[in-house]
């Protein structure tokens, strides 16, 4: 079992590799400029601002699913990052810097956050499925393209959101928490 796990983190690592090098060689000036600023958008800021958004719109169960699988997603992406601690690709575009959080690569948290979003969308009847889901694609991309994740680092990231969102909307559901939320958010 052991020597299965380490070819498969072989095999993983080699795929990384290929995908940092053809980046490399894929990098523009204008594709930069523009990931650079899209990539802002799976940040834990926009997050907040996000779920803001919903509040004000009066979209509480968006609102409620969003925030608790934001919440998890923080949880497992934090704990993973602290226990990894998977450095950086080489020849990042940009980078967190001191902010006084977790810094390491493995998992992208800004590709589960766009996700638990892409999974609100798709449950809600308000929000634009395609858009969002298209955001959240390239906010994943923008990870890789920019150096700040391997390609494992944003598909373990991506997984995260998918599961974050599931058990977040079963634990709403089963709980009927929305219900008892309500008079706190109207």
């Amino acid at each position: 079992m052991e020597e299965v796990v380490s070819e498969l983190i072989n095999i993983i690592v080699a795929i990384d590799d290929q995908t940092v090098s053809l980046i490399l060689e894929l990098r523009s000036p204008l594709l930069t400029k523009v990931l650079t600023s899209v990539t802002g958008l799976g940040s834990a800021a926009a997050a907040v601002v996000f779920l803001g958004f919903f509040g004000l719109a009066g979209w509480e169960d968006e609102l409620l699913i969003a925030a608790v699988a934001l919440v998890l997603t923080g949880v497992v992406v934090g704990v993973l990052m602290q226990t990894v601690q998977r450095p950086f690709p080489p020849a990042p575009v940009c980078m967190t810097g001191d902010a006084g959080t977790i810094a390491t690569s493995f998992p992208s948290g800004h590709a589960a956050a766009v996700v638990v979003f892409a999974m609100t969308a798709r449950q809600s009847p308000r929000l634009p499925f395609g858009v969002v889901a298209g955001l959240a694609a390239t906010v994943s991309f923008s990870r890789v393209y920019l150096g700040t994740h391997y390609l494992s680092d944003t598909v373990a990231g991506v997984a995260i959101g998918v599961l974050a969102f599931a058990a977040a909307k079963r634990l709403v559901d089963r709980s009927d928490f929305l219900s008892r939320a309500r008079p706190v958010l109207d």
